[in-house]
């Protein structure tokens, strides 16, 4: 029995994961060209430079997935299912942006849905703090990183009217 348990506590990491970094992935696509179009762009100096990303979102994603799990090893509870629920809309809404700034190069949408997608963490964070604190503890890296993200979004669609 305890092993059984074992086996779908870890297949269930595994799963959630697996399903944060699909979300990176559905991104990632609307991102193949962004290092050459971000070299392009007027930045703000505080601005990192492009290498920054895909390290600091790996750890972020794998934060992400890991605060997932310890909320839905909580369940049944209706807390457990809504704060999952935020959960998969916020990583929807994460995608997204990757596709409107990058893919579709929409400035004002992107700035838009990062302000969404910034209350979605918040969100989401808080319903992980209610079910088990670790969870929203390990989702505070990303709230701070996606608030830098929405002022970085903004700045650089300000100063890029002819790219964005």
């Amino acid at each position: 029995m305890v092993r059984n348990r074992t086996v779908a506590q870890g297949l269930g990491l595994l799963a959630w994961l697996a399903l944060t970094f699909v979300a990176a992935a559905v991104g990632a696509i609307a991102s193949v060209d962004a290092q050459v179009f971000y070299a392009q762009l007027d930045k703000p100096g505080w601005a990192p430079p492009a290498g920054v990303f895909g390290p600091v979102w790996s750890v972020l994603y794998t934060l992400m997935g890991v605060a997932a799990w310890l909320v839905w090893r909580q369940r049944p509870s209706q807390r457990v299912d809504g704060a999952l629920g935020l959960y998969l809309l916020q990583l929807v809404a994460n995608s997204l942006w990757s596709w409107l700034f990058f893919g579709w190069r929409q400035g004002a949408m992107a700035a838009g849905e990062v302000l969404l997608l910034l209350a979605l963490v918040a969100i989401t964070t808080a319903a992980f703090w209610r079910v088990r604190p670790l969870a929203g503890v390990l989702l505070l890296p990303y709230l701070a990183w996606v608030s830098f993200a929405s002022a970085l979004t903004w700045a650089i669609w300000q100063r890029n009217p002819g790219l964005l």
